[in-house]
């Protein structure tokens, strides 16, 4: 009998908050693939590309091991991508991941699965993008992500990235939702480096992908392709078209409002607070929240009072929560692995109005170098001297 079906069934309930854990000092990939050990996964398509090539060389090995039904290697990312979404309209669960310039490479379908209404998971292992050629860990595209449609998770560890990667077959899967979710981590910091991890028994997995109870059908006998199928005179329509589309678009995004109740209930909110009453408060997402709070503790060693807003849910935005979190704010730091400040942007555009607190415009590193503490601690000192 294959592993797989030795598995007893347990509620998401019982996986994620019931269940007795067990310490585990592991990489990121490591988890990554304990976390599809548990998930009661149908099939995952992937292409290799540094550093997500050994998460899915492990699902791989799961295969050959009997915890999934189906894997491949796709010839590049395009077809990976465009596989897994045909593989999501049959009503299986799928997971596919991509790094950097991979995810670049099949973005214009990346885009396409909130739009299809595809329940899948999309592991991102984040690397530069930009020439000249690197692997270094910086999380630029991110940026691009923000406005695909998908649901998108930030972790900031190895545990995160269990944790979110599991819940997320499940607020993917649920019918106000029917999204692909999306779970990133910094690569290398996380996927490649060892932390300690605790996790259910193996030998427990979540319920099947319940393909009858989402927003839209899957393609069997009785829906065949044709009925899903977008219209050609309609897109030949410009005025049908406009109202099609814009409907559309606006359903997705509602979508993406109404999986906050199941990122709530199942990953503990869309952001954490440490420290709420600070008035200088540092904002972070994935390996610089790590980073963040090692210099909110040398901060306090030296007599500073220092707020951490760790945010694990880029979208949806925590919009209100963050209001709220920052309402005793007078001074806001926001450190980001990239250039452009894509988190930078979105702390801005929420806190507009709504804050009297000077936001800095920053601090960052680029290209994927590692965030000293030192350099956090010193924006941190110096937006209390009013300096940034």
């Amino acid at each position: 009998m294959e592993k797989h079906a030795k598995q007893r069934v347990v509620s998401p309930e019982y996986m994620f908050f019931e269940a007795p854990r067990t310490r585990h000092f592991i990489t990121g990939s490591e988890a990554a693939s304990e976390a599809v050990r548990r998930a009661n996964l149908d099939i995952a398509i992937a292409y290799p590309i540094t550093p997500q090539s050994e998460t899915m060389q492990r699902v791989g090995d799961l295969f050959g091991e009997g915890f999934l039904k189906d894997y491949y290697r796709a010839e590049d990312e395009i077809g990976a991508f465009s596989a897994i979404s045909g593989a999501s309209r049959t009503g299986v669960r799928c997971l596919t991941a991509s790094s950097g310039p991979g995810l670049m490479r099949g973005l214009e379908v990346i885009a396409s699965w909130p739009g299809h209404r595809l329940p899948l998971v999309f592991l991102i292992m984040c690397r530069v993008i930009n020439a000249p050629l690197s692997i270094q860990p910086d999380n630029l595209e991110l940026a691009y992500m923000l406005n695909t449609g998908s649901v998108l998770f930030h972790a900031e560890n190895q545990q995160d990235f269990f944790d979110y990667t599991l819940a997320s077959f499940i607020i993917s899967e649920k019918c106000e939702v029917t999204l692909p979710v999306s779970v990133a981590v910094d690569g290398f910091f996380v996927t490649h480096a060892r932390g300690w991890v605790e996790m259910p028994s193996a030998e427990l997995k979540l319920p099947g992908r319940d393909c009858y109870n989402e927003a839209v059908p899957m393609i069997d006998n009785e829906n065949p392709p044709i009925r899903i199928a977008r219209d050609a005179p309609i897109q030949k329509s410009n005025f049908i078209s406009y109202q099609m589309h814009a409907a559309w678009q606006q359903e997705i995004h509602a979508a993406q409002e109404r999986s906050r109740r199941w990122i709530t209930r199942y990953m503990g909110g869309l952001l954490e607070i440490t420290n709420p009453d600070a008035e200088t408060i540092i904002i972070a997402s994935g390996s610089a929240v790590s980073q963040s709070r090692e210099a909110l503790r040398q901060a306090q060693d030296m007599g500073h009072q220092v707020g951490l807003i760790k945010i694990k849910s880029l979208r949806p935005f925590p919009v209100q929560e963050l209001r709220q979190a920052c309402q005793h704010a007078k001074r806001i730091i926001v450190p980001e692995f990239n250039c452009v400040g894509w988190l930078n942007r979105e702390v801005r555009a929420t806190l507009y109005g709504h804050t009297e607190a000077e936001i800095a415009d920053g601090p960052r590193v680029y290209g994927g170098i590692t965030m000293p503490t030192e350099m956090i601690l010193e924006w941190l000192l110096d937006a209390e001297k009013g300096g940034q």
